[in-house]
């Protein structure tokens, strides 16, 4: 007996409760990234180099051109 929908009336369920299945598997990984990012994400700071200390004390008037050239040379070499 038809329902009023006929074969169309079911091919429409399976397609929504594909769709509902895909949006629960997203969510899940996205939750599951989401965690995961915030443990393990979050990366040390690297160390600052010799280099850039030296630049940060030049553009803090520490010392003047002529010493952070000279040093800035020591440095590269």
């Amino acid at each position: 007996m038809m329902d009023g929908f006929g074969w169309w009336g079911h091919g429409v369920g399976w397609v929504f409760m594909i769709f509902s299945w895909l949006i629960v598997i997203v969510g899940v990984v996205a939750m599951i990234r989401w965690v995961l990012e915030g443990r393990w994400g979050k990366t040390e700071p690297r160390e600052r180099t010799a280099l850039e200390f030296l630049k940060e004390r030049y553009a803090q008037g520490e010392i003047d051109r002529e010493e952070f050239e000279q040093k800035r040379g020591d440095l590269e070499r």
